[in-house]
């Protein structure tokens, strides 16, 4: 299958068909909550205002959630993350080219924001061997001629990743290369209503999933097995896949970010996940909670568990629109010495299709690691806690979703806190 396409017979614009909005993927044969055609344009017009702010001609997409971002086509999309395969030239007037990995225009079929198919030639080792830098070249003279044909004079090309093959080709051909993370990243950043509800859906399977594990938290259990309750619950109701393995139990739940294992659960363990799910239309859930297997919590689990409700109840109630990042950051719950040093990676960051910008560090942490930015509505952020002491037992791990809303806030994530761990 790898490499079977013929550039001199098969690059051509394939007609398709716009006469109907369909879905794509794992929800197809369901109906939407929301028009996402809506959705689709919506997004497609975030990243070119920020084209036309930068003054880029156009940019070029290999990330597979900057693709599906851009135009909502996709194709194997884990798969796509391992080789440069597929990729998306959106122009800054709205042109979106899709070069897949074979002819399979049928994927796109109905799409209102692709305007060109075309089959990319390329280059990465697996499918062009040692002929990786002559379909490097073949790749670049395919992205020139798309530039020159839609975006007149301006050179200026902005990509989201690429490898130097292929940026040495493109800049051999007098394209200027400019980073278009920034241009992702900032569009990304602001979720329209159709978004939300599309986010919702993510949320709501992910809390069915979180009801699966808890009815199956009982001693012996692995956790493994516990954590593919939540996988299964997302792929059977057209979810996609999970970013990460963070659930750990008793011991294993501190430090943070062991993954799940083989490791049977006990009685009086406490466990910690983080659902990092990718659910229905590729939206993130971003939900982390802490619980106790069986009825008898200690005291030590208590205050753990208190405190790292204190501090996700404290940092959710200082986020407020027009806020600066550095205002958060320098508001941030003060986290008492011997959990410093196991303090969570970030404060708060965005979520998306993803977790994306902006990610707000600890006070602390903000000289090194903090940037400039305005807490903006339409932002969803999430809220992270983790504390857990320094060579000491276990630990815990809370985390909700919260949408910046133009007066204040609104939890998204409403999966209850534990009454017996707060008691």
């Amino acid at each position: 299958m790898i490499g079977s396409h013929d550039p001199k017979t098969r690059l051509q614009a394939h007609k398709l068909h716009k006469n109907r909005a369909i879905q794509h993927g794992a929800m197809d044969f369901t109906t939407p909550p929301t028009d996402l055609d809506k959705v689709r344009l919506y997004r497609r017009d975030r990243i070119c205002e920020q084209l036309i702010k930068h003054d880029y001609a156009a940019i070029l997409l290999f990330d597979p959630l900057n693709t599906r971002y851009a135009c909502d086509a996709t194709n194997m999309q884990i798969w796509c993350t391992h080789y440069e395969t597929r990729c998306v030239l959106l122009m800054a007037d709205g042109k979106t080219i899709l070069f897949d990995y074979a002819d399979h225009p049928h994927l796109v079929d109905g799409l209102p924001t692709i305007d060109d198919y075309l089959v990319m030639d390329v280059f990465y080792y697996f499918a062009a061997g040692a002929k990786s830098g002559d379909h490097a070249k073949g790749f670049a003279r395919q992205i020139y001629g798309m530039l020159q044909k839609h975006g007149g004079k301006n050179k200026r090309l902005a990509i989201d990743r690429l490898s130097h093959q292929g940026i040495d080709a493109l800049r051999d051909l007098g394209l200027q290369i400019f980073d278009g993370q920034e241009v992702t990243e900032i569009a990304r950043s602001i979720k329209s209503s159709e978004e939300l509800e599309l986010m919702r859906a993510t949320i709501e399977i992910a809390e069915m999933g979180m009801d699966a594990m808890k009815q199956a938290l009982v001693p012996g259990i692995t956790e493994n097995a516990l954590w593919a309750k939540l996988h299964e619950c997302n792929i059977a109701n057209g979810g996609e896949w999970i970013e990460t393995r963070l659930l750990a139990s008793g011991p294993r739940t501190n430090p943070w970010f062991y993954e799940c294992s083989m490791r049977q659960i006990e009685v009086g363990d406490m466990v910690c996940f983080d659902t990092d799910m990718i659910g229905p239309y590729g939206y993130c859930a971003d939900i982390s909670r802490a619980w106790v297997c069986g009825d008898n919590p200690t005291d030590t689990q208590r205050d753990l568990y208190k405190m790292s409700f204190d501090q996700l109840q404290h940092d959710i109630g200082i986020l407020k629109p027009g806020m600066s990042f550095r205002e958060v950051s320098d508001k941030c719950w003060p986290i008492p010495a011997e959990f410093q040093k196991n303090r969570y990676s970030c404060m708060i960051h965005g979520v998306g299709l993803s977790d994306e910008w902006p990610s707000i560090p600890y006070s602390q942490d903000y000289s090194e690691w903090g940037y400039e930015g305005i807490v903006t509505p339409g932002m969803v952020l999430c809220v992270e806690s983790y504390i857990g002491r320094e060579g000491g037992g276990e630990g815990v791990k809370l985390e909700d979703m919260v949408l910046i809303t133009d007066t204040g806030t609104l939890t998204l994530s409403s999966y209850p806190f534990e009454k017996c761990l707060l008691s």
